[in-house]
């Protein structure tokens, strides 16, 4: 009998704390994550839209590469986006529209070996941040806000190392950053299993969700993907083997984000990352792979957005 009164003490006392718990949700404010996570439709098709007008060129970048790029032009300050590797600079259509009716000077490139770049000597690859400064210079651009994912937000780091006198803000969206210390280097190993490298890109870069609900948009990100080398070429190195000394000296505003179906860079990691640099916001996309510009580019555009329009120059 006592045993029988315990459960149901037990139970009445639980049944009553979920009671308590469901009146304070009820009375308290309105939380902006929880109101997202509630409003949000998941996945949902989106169409490419209509791009703004842009100027396209090559740069010679030496050894007989010239990289291509795009500009919108205008007088606002640039926001330059640096592609996966995976990719190429044409795959930020979701973004150029966008961040140009925001008033934004849009620019995004090809680099080396990339879709309408001109391929040069294949063993003579350089650095992705020394194409970069190439790139900001011939512009006349003195700071850029930098949005570099996957790949491009390795080339990002490595650039904001040499170059944080340049950046205006930097986000780094779903991207494992470079970071060459063995601790963080050692996570790859039990998260990535062995074979990883050799599965298909889109499944490897987008969600299930994603892939389930939009065959359009995947199709084309599988177009953009198969088409985005132009040839063999040796890896572009680094002009700096980064390590969490270097991004816990960085002063400027950082944001890095990810998907919570992310592969490659899962939230995990992304909280390793945001408490290694000093004052950076961190953000996870819902519903959302390795590709958080293409999968969910309302929530992208309007994130980052939001944190560049906050970082803009005095």
């Amino acid at each position: 009998m006592t045993d029988q009164l315990g459960v149901i003490n037990r139970r009445s006392a639980f049944k009553a704390a979920l009671l308590g718990v469901a009146a304070s949700a009820i009375a308290a404010p309105w939380q902006p994550a929880a109101a997202q996570a509630a409003e949000d439709p998941g996945v949902v098709p989106t169409p490419l839209p209509q791009q703004k007008p842009q100027k396209e060129e090559l740069l010679d970048v030496g050894d007989g590469h010239s990289i291509w790029y795009f500009d919108t032009g205008g007088d606002g300050e640039a926001v330059v986006f640096l592609h996966a590797g995976t990719g190429s600079g044409a795959v930020w259509g979701y973004q150029q529209p966008v961040f140009a009716d925001a008033g934004y000077r849009v620019i995004g490139y090809s680099r080396r070996g990339r879709l309408n770049a001109k391929m040069g000597d294949p063993e003579k690859s350089g650095t992705g941040a020394d194409d970069l400064l190439k790139l900001i210079d011939h512009l006349g651009l003195k700071k850029v806000h930098l949005v570099g994912t996957a790949a491009g937000g390795m080339v990002a780091t490595d650039f904001t190392v040499s170059h944080e006198d340049r950046v205006q803000s930097l986000v780094l969206a779903n991207t494992i950053v470079g970071i060459t210390n063995e601790e963080y280097r050692a996570i790859y190993k039990l998260i990535y299993p062995e074979g990883f490298d050799d599965l298909a890109g889109d499944f490897k870069e987008l969600s299930p969700s994603y892939r389930h609900l939009d065959p359009k948009g995947h199709a084309t990100w599988n177009e953009l993907e198969h088409k985005a080398k132009i040839g063999k070429m040796k890896s572009q190195s680094y002009a700096n083997k980064v390590v969490w000394e270097h991004l816990a000296a960085w002063k400027l505003p950082v944001l890095v984000l990810t998907g919570d179906a992310d592969l490659y860079t899962p939230p995990s990691m992304l909280r390793v990352q945001h408490g290694a640099i000093p004052g950076a916001e961190k953000f996870i996309v819902p519903e959302c792979g390795h590709s958080a510009y293409w999968e969910r580019p309302e929530i992208f555009n309007r994130i980052v957005l939001d944190f560049i329009g906050r970082n803009k120059a005095a």
